[in-house]
């Protein structure tokens, strides 16, 4: 198959179709989400719809979805429980991070302005794309399909959210740890910066004392440092899950001490932007 910005409007939703693992019973509606009206006023004689009527549709469905899988989940929470927690799965920041992980830039049909400003990773040009794909999806195989597409690609998004980790911040968070125990705050030093101007990575590492604890990759220096943070704690928590017996025979915890060697760097290389 042509690279993503060579592909014909089968070969597109064919490619959507494969990353989403669902097939589109009206694929003319999975070609329409994701044509941006960008692309759709640079190229008026093609006649092609652009998305913004399927992202409306698609912003009541995922509330829809994502409730129904709440009600079940949570029989307990009241009304004002269940809206807070929806609110925390379906924002903009988290439909982008369901469209990112799917690649859903660069299958999107943009006009050349959107395009060079960088548009197919900005978070609210995704977010809409997203809910225009979810409408795409309802109206193909109704409610049962997207509940599919949720289960799918929002697993993590409700498991974080079972387990408290939504909205964190992790910076804070590890600097009140380490202060608490050795009267320190964690160091953060951006490693590299790569890539063009609108899809730049920055590589941040984070030190303690002397002792060097992960390295992580995110799309600006703060979301680095929030990845680099939540590698560490994860780290200096399966250390103390590991001081406490559960350490399998071999293995060297992390020390958290002001000096001695350098801690080997968990996750280098391997540690990404929080999902």
């Amino acid at each position: 198959m042509p690279g993503p910005q060579k592909l014909n409007a089968a070969e597109r939703v064919q490619a959507l179709e494969e990353r989403l693992q669902l097939r589109l019973a009206r694929p003319e509606l999975g070609h329409a989400a994701l044509t941006h009206k960008s692309y759709v006023n640079e190229h008026r004689d093609e006649g092609l719809p652009d998305n913004e009527r399927l992202e409306f549709l698609g912003d009541a469905v995922i509330d829809l979805a994502v409730s129904h899988r709440l009600m079940e989940r949570y029989p307990s929470a009241n009304e004002g429980e269940l809206t807070k927690r929806r609110a925390l799965i379906v924002n903009e920041e988290g439909l982008a991070r369901v469209a990112r992980t799917l690649r859903l830039g660069e299958l999107l049909l943009l006009g050349r302005g959107e395009q060079r400003t960088g548009g197919s990773d900005r978070a609210s040009l995704l977010a809409d794309a997203m809910e225009a794909v979810i409408a795409a999806v309802y109206l193909g195989g109704g409610l049962p399909e997207v509940l599919k597409l949720v289960d799918l690609h929002f697993a993590d998004a409700f498991v974080d959210l079972a387990e408290g980790r939504h909205g964190l911040d992790y910076k804070t968070l590890l600097q009140e740890e380490i202060h608490a125990r050795l009267k320190l705050s964690p160091r953060y030093l951006l490693v590299s910066e790569s890539g063009p101007e609108h899809a730049k990575q920055f590589e941040v590492e984070v030190t303690i004392g002397s002792n060097l604890y992960a390295r992580a990759v995110g799309r600006n220096k703060k979301e680095a440092e929030q990845a680099a943070a939540r590698a560490t704690l994860a780290m200096l928590r399966a250390a103390a899950e590991a001081a406490s017996g559960e350490q399998p025979a071999g293995e060297a915890a992390p020390a958290l001490s002001e000096g001695g060697p350098a801690t080997p760097v968990k996750g280098l290389g391997g540690v990404g932007p929080e999902e």
